[in-house]
């Protein structure tokens, strides 16, 4: 199938692209790599009657971390981008955010999609949505009223939705403290696929790093939204030598917190479950071994 007709504006800047958007109203889309959004426009799943292009403009692509030790990361940044970016740009203290491009797609998908893209589309189950909620980061929107910092907990609220306003961009996210002790996981039928159930962990550990002294825990593909959950960082919190018993206590902790995972064609409620269990006992595994 082919999308339905739209009018095509290519933006200049930031603030002209806010303008447009204000005065085109609901029925305007930004576009960037296009990755998401023109998939679901051939399949007419998403029928904007304008598409503004903020593809080519200048500054929102960079990648880098702060003196303060926070990471930055420009809306337009490419996944590859991030995945391959140079050590002083995203450090050991990120090594989750650069390993969690590798479930992203394919190199094709990688090289065009971007970050500013994937999280304003909002699927629970992307892998940038999972890694703002799990690491605290803070959304940076910019629209005609001036520049908005959104907490990632504040910003999604549903299938696609987010906190951002018709005449606001995402310009950038800020990952304001290091997870030397993060990884993210996932389960998809085939590789590049959609994720079915992802999950993500950071953890604290003490200075010798052979006990977990607590840690977070976030899920995507069993809610609305990525979800931290509570239940299980409170096992961590309990704190207990690294292994795969107090893992096991975290894990079946997450799978028994989750209210009603979804069924659909990937699989039922039951088989989400199953996978929470391997998905966030795997990711606290994989976290310690850093």
């Amino acid at each position: 199938m082919k999308p339905a007709a739209f009018t095509y504006h290519r933006a200049r800047d930031v603030e002209g692209a806010a303008r447009l958007l204000a005065e085109l109203g609901d029925e305007a889309k930004i576009i960037a790599g296009g990755q998401s959004l023109v998939a679901m426009m051939n399949f007419r799943l998403a029928r904007p009657e304008h598409l503004v292009d903020i593809g080519g403009l200048d500054g929102l692509d960079g990648v880098r971390t702060d003196p303060d030790g926070s990471l930055r990361i420009g809306a337009l940044a490419t996944h590859h981008a991030v995945e391959t970016a140079p050590p002083e740009a995203v450090g050991p203290g990120f090594a989750v955010v650069r390993e969690a491009m590798r479930w992203i797609g394919h190199l094709p998908i990688r090289t065009r999609g971007t970050v500013g893209g994937s999280l304003a589309h909002a699927d629970s189950t992307a892998e940038w949505c999972l890694l703002a909620v799990l690491l605290d980061a803070e959304l940076v929107a910019r629209g005609p009223s001036g520049e908005r910092r959104i907490p990632a907990g504040d910003f999604f609220h549903g299938y696609y939705t987010t906190a951002l306003e018709p005449d606001e961009i995402l310009v950038e996210v800020v990952f304001p403290k290091p997870a030397p002790h993060a990884a993210l996981t996932e389960f998809a039928e085939r590789q590049g696929d959609f994720a079915v159930v992802a999950a993500a962990v950071d953890l604290r550990l003490d200075a010798d790093g052979r006990s977990v002294t607590g840690g977070r825990v976030a899920l995507g593909g069993v809610a609305p939204q990525p979800v931290r959950v509570p239940e299980a960082e409170a096992v961590l919190a309990r704190g207990g030598p690294v292994g795969s018993g107090l893992f096991a206590a975290c894990a079946e902790s997450a799978a028994a917190a989750v209210d009603s995972p979804p069924a659909d064609a990937n699989g039922s409620a039951r088989h989400r479950r199953r996978l929470i269990r391997t998905l966030v006992a795997r990711a606290c595994e994989e976290a310690t071994a850093r």
